[in-house]
């Protein structure tokens, strides 16, 4: 008996807590009280508490009679207003969770100051020596100013870290990062700190080499926390450019920069924190291929390895895009890949979700003409294809990819890049408005990591006011109300990636994903549309766990 004696004092050990720990620490039992809950279920009720039971929702209003576990706990939001956890059904998260150095998001930024200001306080708190970066998500029309920073700008906001602030494209430096780089055999601009073409994107890629494991897990924690902070709860990522420095692409389209990286490794900080469940954001990823040949040679290997949907509630590898053949061509001129519809129908074939990046009037076309080719021979419906971005569309495109069940994810990235280029007196899209009211499936996202702003806020503020950052009206005639926009940062996002039964709105058997908000976003008189801009969580759960506080 002696055997049987230890093994159970050894189980027991495991399921008694420790003198002094908490012994509801494993809860993901939560219930919310007095509050304007916003469930946005099918009825748009709201109701004034909610409780989630095992990380999803239970009771969707009062409590009543009902018995819940010992270990839930209880919080009174004192009439604060709750929506579900947001969805981007279009990022590059993972681009964002490897940054190098000790980043700062200067979305929020709207003068030089301002930025530089961000940037010390980071300098602040960082160990000596390290790096402090700005890693795109701006432009300089962010800024007052319409212009980069200069290296003496970032001296005086950094004197004893070396800074690297860099944009789709030219970056800058001080004086540590200069003699830094230029002892690289990088060329910085010695008056200015700008790096430009190729430097820019050798200075990066030697901000990477030096990337140790710890330092992208450390990355990942901080860029999970900076979206949890504004209620984003699910990212759907749609993949890097690779990297040319990359191994094994065989005949694959490459681009050196921000939104480049090893397609191979750019996913293990994401990877090591969902082992060491450390994941706190839901994540479903979209894998970017990008053939150069009807061979289709990494494509095909992605598909023949890798199981659809297959993955947990917090990791998922949910589709093929944003790309599947390399894109960039003059598609007025009716150029485009030829391997495109090859590789569509590969996608079909095998059952994936898939997703198309499109900037212009004749890309959304020419995405809708394969699509219905792909239709024809495989049916898409229900494998829930849409086309991402979709800056202008006209109504038979909308029409025939409705009838055959593909959706349409829109994305304000003009918020940043304002109208240019949109033929005058045209809005410069998307067209939320006239899709919305066409009856199509249509959800909301932002494209940030690289290019765009990732807090959802500034998202919704351009979907419902039309004005750009600085505050142009720009898309005009296709502004769309707040609960609409709202809806489409929530319940009809989870439906890109197969889980629109699982996320996006609160309903009995959903995960428990929810933002508290910092303000009430429904009521005018307490938020103006400028205002949006300024909303923040001040609760975020997912799953029944607390992954963001700031409630007072």
């Amino acid at each position: 008996m002696r055997f049987p004696m230890l093994m159970f004092l050894a189980v027991l050990a495991t399921v008694v807590p420790a003198a002094g720990q908490d012994a509801c620490s494993w809860s993901r039992d939560l219930r919310l009280v007095n509050g304007k809950i916003h469930t946005l279920d099918p009825q748009d009720r709201v109701v004034s508490e909610v409780t989630i039971q095992e990380g999803r929702f239970a009771y969707i209003g009062p409590l009543g009679n009902r018995k819940v576990n010992p270990c839930t706990k209880v919080i009174d939001l004192h009439g604060r207003v709750v929506v579900p956890g947001l969805i981007d059904n279009h990022n590059h998260f993972v681009l964002f969770s490897q940054r190098p150095g000790y980043d700062v998001m200067v979305e929020t930024a709207t003068s030089i100051p301002q930025a530089m200001a961000l940037l010390k306080e980071r300098a602040r708190t960082i160990p000596a020596g390290t790096w402090v970066t700005a890693i795109g998500d701006w432009t300089p029309r962010l800024f007052a100013e319409n212009r980069m920073p200069t290296l003496a700008e970032l001296d005086q906001a950094v004197t004893d870290h070396p800074v690297f602030f860099a944009t789709f494209g030219p970056a800058v430096t001080n004086s540590l990062g200069r003699k830094f780089f230029e002892s690289k055999g990088i060329t910085v601009n010695p008056t200015t700190g700008a790096l430009e073409g190729p430097a820019a994107a050798a200075a990066l890629g030697t901000l990477r080499k030096m990337q140790t494991p710890e330092d992208r897990i450390r990355s990942a924690e901080d860029a999970q926390a900076y979206v949890l902070r504004y209620g984003l709860t699910t990212s759907a990522d749609m993949g890097v450019f690779a990297d040319p420095d990359s191994p094994d692409l065989q005949d694959s389209f490459t681009f050196p920069g921000i939104a480049s990286a090893n397609p191979w490794t750019v996913y293990d900080q994401i990877l090591a924190l969902d082992h060491q469940h450390k994941l706190d954001e839901r994540v479903r990823l979209f894998m970017i291929s990008m053939d150069k040949t009807m061979a289709l040679p990494l494509l095909t290997e992605r598909l023949l390895n890798v199981f659809p949907d297959f993955g947990d509630d917090m990791l998922r590898v949910s589709g093929i895009g944003e790309f599947a053949s390399p894109w960039f061509a003059n598609f007025a001129g009716g150029q485009h890949p030829e391997n495109y519809e090859t590789a569509l129908q590969l996608v079909a074939k095998h059952g994936w979700a898939y997703q198309q990046h499109t900037l212009s009037l004749a890309e959304v076309q020419f995405t809708a003409q394969t699509y219905e080719k792909v239709n024809a021979v495989t049916p898409v419906a229900d494998l829930h294809w849409s086309i991402a971005h979709v800056p202008a569309i006209d109504p038979q495109t909308l029409q025939s990819m409705k009838a055959i069940g593909v959706g349409m994810a829109l994305h304000g990235w003009k918020y940043l890049q304002g109208g240019q280029g949109t033929p005058a007196g045209q809005p410069a899209g998307p067209p939320y408005r006239t899709i919305l009211h066409s009856g199509i499936h249509v959800g909301a996202g932002s494209d940030a990591g690289d290019i765009s702003v990732l807090d959802p806020w500034f998202e919704i503020y351009y979907m419902v006011a039309g004005k750009d950052c600085t505050g142009a009206l720009i898309n005009s005639g296709e502004q769309i109300t707040r609960e609409q926009a709202l809806r489409m940062y929530t319940a009809d996002n989870g439906w890109f990636f197969h889980e629109e039964n699982a996320l996006g709105s609160m309903e009995t058997g959903k995960l428990g994903d929810l933002a508290v908000l910092s303000d009430d976003y429904f009521d005018r008189k307490v938020v103006s549309d400028e205002g949006i801009k300024q909303l923040k969580s001040v609760l975020t759960v997912v799953g029944g766990r607390t992954v963001y506080n700031d409630l007072r």
